[in-house]
This record gives C-alpha cells, sequence and structure tokens, in this order.
C-alpha cells in the first residue's frame, strides 16, 4: 500500500536552541545587575554629605553625575530586561505552535502505522476490529482513500468543514487510541452540517486548542488552494490549520501576526506565503493578502486573478495593493510591486492578519 501523505520534519535547529539560551542568560544576568545596583544606591543617600558655610547652616547636597550615572545604567537595564522579555514569550510561542504541529503529525503517522489508514479515514471494517466509532455509508465518512474529507452535500465529499466527517473524526480516532493529549469523542461522521448547528456543543469538544493563541484551534482538511480557493480541484494533500475559530461553522479567523507566521514559516520552511509545506491559507481560501479575489470572502487574499492560486514573480499575474486592502489588514503583499512574489508583510508586526496551514507530504 502507498504510505500517506507525511508531514515533512519540523525542527528547531541547534542554532535556534543556543539563541534561546543566550537571551535566557541574559535576562538572568540583566536581573542579577538589577539588584546588585539598586541594593548599593539604595544606601548611597543614608548618609548624605553636608556643605558647613559660615553663618551655621548646612546644606544637602544634589545628586552627583556617578550617581545619576548609575539611575540611567539602571532604567536602560529594565527597559532592555522588558524587551527581552517580550521577545522571550513570543518566541516561546512560535516554538510551542511548532511543536504542537510535529507532535500531531506524529501521532498520525503512528495511528497509520499500527491501523494501516489515517485517523478519521478508517473505513467501517476496520473500524470495528479496532475498536473505533462506527463510519457512515458515504464518501468522506471514512472511506480509507488517503484523504480527510468531509461527506458532503449529496454524498460528494469536500475538504474542507473540519468539525464534520472525517475530519472531525480524525480527532476523535487519535484520542481513541491515546495518541494525543485531550479528550474527543463528541463528534461523528455522519453529523449535518443542520446537526451540528442545533446541537449544544462548543468547539473545544471537536478541536485542539492552538498553543500560539487561546482563541485559536487546529484543525485538518484536505484538497489545497485548488478547492479552497478555486473550487477547480483537489492537489491530493492533507494539511493541518491554525486559525481562530469563533463558532462552530465559522473558523476562516486571523489568528497571528505576520510577524509569528513568517516565524513559524522561516523555521520549518521557506518563509514565503503561497508556496512550500507552510502557507497563508486554510480551508476557505487565503489569508488577509491584499486585493480581494471573491467578494464573498471578506478575508481573501492576493492570489492570481486567472487561476486564484500562489502569486509568482514572473507570471505576470498581481495587482498592486493600492487597489485593494490598505496595508494595515494584510497578512502578506507584493510591496505594491506588480508581477513581485508575495511576502509576509512584517511592517504590521502587532496586527492579527495571519492563519497558516502546514501540508503533509
Amino acid at each position: 500500500m502507498k504510505p500517506p501523505p507525511t508531514l515533512s520534519k519540523l525542527r528547531v535547529s541547534g542554532s535556534e536552541s543556543r539563541t534561546y539560551l543566550k537571551d535566557v542568560l541574559l535576562a538572568a544576568t540583566l536581573s542579577a545587575l538589577f539588584t546588585f545596583a539598586a541594593y548599593h544606591l539604595s544606601g548611597l543617600r543614608r548618609e548624605p554629605h553636608k556643605e558647613i558655610y559660615s553663618d551655621g547652616y548646612s546644606e544637602n547636597n544634589a545628586f552627583t553625575l556617578i550617581e545619576l550615572s548609575i539611575v540611567l545604567v539602571i532604567i536602560g537595564l529594565i527597559v532592555g530586561g522588558v524587551l527581552v522579555g517580550q521577545n522571550l514569550i513570543a518566541a516561546a510561542a512560535v516554538r510551542a505552535q511548532i511543536t504542537q504541529i510535529e507532535k500531531f503529525n506524529t501521532a498520525a503517522n503512528t495511528f497509520y502505522g499500527k491501523y494501516g489508514y489515517l485517523p478519521g479515514d478508517i473505513p467501517a471494517g476496520p473500524a470495528a476490529q479496532f475498536g473505533f466509532a462506527s463510519r457512515g455509508q458515504y464518501a468522506g465518512q471514512g472511506d480509507g482513500n488517503r484523504l480527510l474529507e468531509t461527506g458532503g452535500i449529496n454524498s460528494i465529499p469536500f475538504g474542507g468543514f473540519p468539525i464534520l466527517g472525517e475530519e472531525a473524526m480524525f480527532w476523535v480516532d487519535l484520542s481513541v487510541a491515546h495518541l494525543i493529549d485531550g479528550t474527543f469523542s463528541t463528534a461523528t461522521p455522519t453529523t449535518t452540517v443542520l446537526g451540528l448547528l442545533s446541537s449544544n456543543t462548543t468547539v473545544g469538544q471537536y478541536l485542539p486548542q492552538s498553543k500560539i493563541s487561546a482563541s485559536g484551534y487546529v484543525y485538518v482538511w484536505s484538497g489545497g488552494w485548488q478547492e479552497a480557493c478555486a473550487g477547480t480541484g483537489k492537489d491530493d494533500n492533507n494539511y493541518f490549520a491554525v486559525s481562530g475559530v469563533t463558532n462552530l461553522v465559522d473558523w476562516e479567523v486571523p489568528l497571528m501576526t505576520p510577524v509569528q507566521a513568517y516565524a513559524i514559516d522561516k523555521k520549518v520552511d521557506d518563509g514565503f506565503p503561497q508556496s512550500g509545506n507552510v502557507m497563508a491559507v486554510d480551508a476557505e481560501g487565503w489569508a488577509s493578502g491584499g486585493p480581494v479575489a471573491d467578494s464573498s470572502e471578506s478575508y481573501y487574499g492576493d492570489s492570481d486573478p486567472n487561476s486564484f492560486g500562489p502569486v509568482i514573480a514572473g507570471d505576470g499575474e498581481q495587482t498592486p495593493l493600492s487597489q485593494g486592502y490598505p496595508a494595515n489588514t494584510t497578512c502578506y503583499d507584493n510591496n505594491n510591486v506588480a508581477g513581485a512574489t508575495e511576502t509576509y508583510s512584517l511592517k504590521n508586526a502587532t496586527m492579527i492578519n495571519c492563519w497558516l496551514s502546514f501540508r503533509f507530504q
């Protein structure tokens, strides 16, 4: 049997670890210096020097230049320590998100190696044999085709409704197999959209929470931008997506800043939003990238106006950003250069404009 697509190995390099260690040591050093300086400064004015004048009056001197210099140094150390602390927190969030995807990928591969199918995709017979939940009779409800799909309308599967069909059962199967943390047992392969909306359930009963933000979740989907953006077919790959989710049917919500998205993409892939194994796309479309290619999608980003696919330098397809979204709403852009390859909008350091998907290879 042909092995399933598997996510490329995600690893934080040795240099990343050394950088993290140096940051920790720097923070500890700054803390020690601050404590030492504060301790000694507290005693500098205990016995102030006095000038005795001929009329018998005395007057305390003002702070000396040395004392003022020490105060300024301490202020600088405090500011530096705060900045280092913020960088450490941001870097830790990025590392935690990468590690989470690694663990889910390992769990999926382990499941396939043991049972011969991807979690969620296992057919009814083997599912019953191994003690997993029952499957549906239609495609996308446990059909064993190595693609994680949703049992769609009129029994036609599609790859982008993460709390239905195989995409929802992915987490149930991993949970039953004790390959991931948490318990997911609410989903069924035959639940419909109407049934989902009428249920008294929450997103957290179906999907694991993301590490980079408490308002986000991780889900699986398939088909790539060809299905999500263009509706012209599938790319025969599965994906982990990390995005904001506000309710059971609305998961196309930005979750991270362009700086965070770039940091994740750069660590494990090529650092570009529309290429490689990590891309700024989810089951509904590209992250906010500029001109709206489809007015029905409020966060539909820059794409080739003919294929709705990635914009690559030299293909001659690109509308400058000045004709679309203002720059502060973008996850990625072309720096207003028609025909340029899209890059993450790092100028939007604090804007929550991005989501990411990690492709199974």
